[in-house]
């Protein structure tokens, strides 16, 4: 049987894809939990009633959240059962809740998602789980329903690690998109019509993900297969942030981003400016 707790933005739709598959939910909000029951997945009155579940998904606001969950589910669950942590927390928090765990049999995993809540209602989130390769395996039927991708990161606390890493770049590319609105703003491009094109175009070629394609940072060898083509990309990215550097120095807009890209793009690639 699977569990879920948190039926918040994420947690309800993720539970509400498990609803076929005998999943008992529970929240603090009973009218949270009653919704999923109407769509056919069993309720808890009592976070302790979870228990009987052998997967455990968390999706709850933050660490403590998490401890509290884990304090009393821990000494209840059967030996063997997982508990997989969804919120977006600290990574220690799962590797401390992992050794907590031990004693009673339990595995705990962390295994954060990415796809935001249209990933979640869609049922195609992205999830990064840390934990042994048993407990990932026991994971991964009760993961499918919500998911389309689940990738087993490592250890327990990789999920967390990869997840941080994955929103650095998503974030910092929001910081990005700001700036670049600011300079077609500025130039007197729409910002509506210049978003259709960066949405399409991302769409076609992956946008910041299409590069992340090595194995290890570092400078590349001549004869790495993906060296010519990343010294071509830099030709391409130091000649376009020259001009939109230029322009946005005619225009007065100012493009910190733009210029700590043209200063770091040889090491982001790997490969040396001529």
């Amino acid at each position: 049987m699977i569990g879920f707790v948190g039926l918040g933005q994420m947690g309800a739709p993720m539970a509400g894809h498990l609803a076929e598959h005998g999943v008992i939910v529970y929240d603090v909000r009973p009218e949270a939990v009653q919704e999923l029951v109407d769509k056919g997945a069993r309720g808890a009155r009592r976070l302790e009633d979870v228990a009987e579940a052998d997967v455990v998904g968390l999706m709850v606001r933050d660490d403590a959240q998490v401890r509290e969950v884990c304090a009393v589910l821990l000494p209840l669950l059967s030996p063997g059962s997982v508990i997989a942590i969804h919120s977006t927390v600290r990574a220690q928090t799962a590797v401390e809740l992992a050794a907590e765990a031990e004693p009673y049999g339990v595995e705990v995993v962390d295994a954060p998602v990415s796809g935001s809540f249209m990933g979640a209602h869609q049922g195609d989130l992205a999830v990064m789980v840390g934990g042994s390769k048993e407990a990932f395996a026991r994971c991964q039927e009760a993961f499918a329903p919500w998911s389309g991708l689940t990738v087993h990161m490592g250890p327990v606390g990789a999920g967390t690690h990869a997840k941080l890493a994955r929103n650095l770049l998503h974030f910092v590319a929001f910081t990005a998109a700001g700036e670049a609105q600011r300079l077609a703003e500025a130039a007197g491009v729409s910002l509506r019509r210049l978003a259709r094109v960066v949405r399409h175009s991302d769409g076609i070629t992956g946008g910041p993900g299409s590069i992340m394609l090595r194995s290890e940072t570092g400078p590349l060898a001549a004869d790495d297969p993906l060296h010519d083509v990343f010294t071509h990309v830099l030709a391409l990215g130091d000649k376009d942030l020259a001009l939109a550097r230029e322009l946005a120095g005619e225009l007065g807009v100012a493009t910190p981003l733009a210029e700590l890209a043209a200063e770091l793009l040889p090491e982001s690639l790997g490969v040396p400016r001529d």
